[in-house]
């Protein structure tokens, strides 16, 4: 089955072609980040009108990559949410129209599912698995029994870990996206800070970063009214040191707990090389699979990816694309 995926539910314009769930056979992303560098985070409204620019020329792309032809595709998919409504709005009434031209079915897909099967584009997804997905808007614990079932075994309370990652990395002077400057800088310090480490209770798995973010920006500030200066390099990894050590402990907990033959780790953060190193050294037990790094941040591709498993699971139904439901959260597709 060759599936056309579209995805704009943030600032990436992104289509893509993909053959089985797996053989990617073209890829376009467009990012915002330069344009959205300047605000410190993501506008919206720009968001959206930078969509509108370029989502024809995108489709274009893919397919001339892809060395095929409309009438080449057999299902058109498109991030029904939760994201931008916006953005969302852009991507979807693009589908939509290259659909109903070319007389294609046309399916709408979870944005949280697409990340979890991102990382079975390259690997094998094995069940029970347990996901862990962590972005900028998601901090999530999933237990999958089954392709396309999704059992919400605890959420973030406040803050999303990628939110936090922004928020300190403004703190400490340090440009957008902060995930990626924050990683890097912590691998240069060391945890000299000793900063919570906030596990909320530990028979549950939900997570809190709040407390955390604050007693980083309280620190920064303290030391300013002194006069003194924060080591960048060792804020950063105290800060990591503290989100990791949660972000492992939960997982590994959740894992033998629910007996998961894999722990699928996805989302952007995903992309963080100082978790990828760490997960694999602290949970030994279990095996352990992360998208490409190409795969970790929003894109087309994953989109595809869990489009064909959701359509041999469902079908593609026209109605379930925006009949109210273009904000579901991962929680209301579960089983």
């Amino acid at each position: 089955m060759i599936i056309l995926a579209v995805e704009s539910s943030c600032d990436e314009s992104s289509v893509a072609i993909v053959k089985d769930g797996k053989d990617v056979l073209s890829h376009i992303i467009l990012s915002q980040i330069d344009i959205h560098k300047r605000f410190g985070g993501v506008v919206p409204e720009i968001a959206s009108r930078n969509h509108v620019v370029h989502m024809t020329r995108i489709f274009d792309e893919a397919l001339k990559d892809a060395k095929l032809n409309p009438e080449d595709i057999d299902l058109v998919a498109v991030t029904k949410g939760p994201g931008l409504i916006g953005s969302l709005l852009v991507g979807i009434n693009a589908a939509t129209a290259f659909a109903f031209a070319h007389e294609k079915p046309l399916m709408g897909v979870n944005h949280l599912h697409g990340h979890i099967y991102a990382a079975g584009i390259d690997h094998e997804m094995k069940f029970p698995a347990l996901a862990l997905l962590i972005s900028g808007g998601h901090t999530e614990l999933i237990y999958m029994k089954e392709h396309m079932s999704f059992q919400l075994l605890g959420t973030t309370q406040d803050d999303a870990v990628g939110e936090a990652y922004d928020k300190v990395a403004r703190t400490l002077g340090l440009s957008y996206p902060g995930g990626p400057i924050v990683d890097e800088k912590a691998a240069l310090g060391k945890d000299s800070y000793h900063l919570p480490r906030p596990f909320l209770d530990k028979s549950e798995y939900h997570f809190s970063f709040s407390g955390l973010k604050s007693a980083v920006i309280n620190l920064v500030h303290n030391y300013e009214q002194r006069g003194e200066k924060i080591d960048v390099n060792d804020m950063c990894a105290s800060f990591q040191a503290s989100v990791l050590d949660v972000l492992i402990e939960k997982t590994r907990l959740a894992a033998e707990a629910f007996d998961g033959k894999q722990i699928i780790v996805a989302g952007g953060v995903a992309a963080n090389k100082g978790l990828r190193k760490r997960i694999f050294n602290e949970i030994l037990n279990r095996e352990i699979i992360i998208p490409k790094m190409e795969y970790c941040t929003d894109n087309a591709a994953m989109i595809g990816a869990a489009a064909y498993y959701q359509y041999q699971k469902k079908g593609a139904l026209p109605d379930y694309l925006l009949g109210g439901e273009s904000t579901l959260s991962i929680e209301d597709e579960g089983e």
